[in-house]
């Protein structure tokens, strides 16, 4: 079973509403806190080998290899 993919703009929304509803923040203070959660996130799931740079929806996390078939990475770096 795979699991779905990284979606920045749904972790945003969520991040968002949860701030306003939930602890009573202010529209601009969630958006800061979800901006800054949703660059953190991206950086964490970014391939960190100079050649690559996929994300690591693009990785098979099995084989460790890249999906992007003219990308000569063959292992996930974190």
């Amino acid at each position: 079973m795979m699991s779905h993919r990284f979606d920045p703009n749904e972790l945003y929304n969520r991040i968002v509403h949860y701030y306003i509803d939930k602890k009573g923040y202010s529209k601009e203070k969630a958006n800061q806190i979800a901006q800054r959660v949703v660059q953190r996130e991206t950086y964490r799931r970014t391939c960190k080998n100079a050649n690559c740079g996929h994300s690591m929806d693009d990785h098979m996390r099995t084989r460790e290899t890249c999906l992007v078939i003219d990308c000569d990475c063959r292992k996930f770096v974190n």
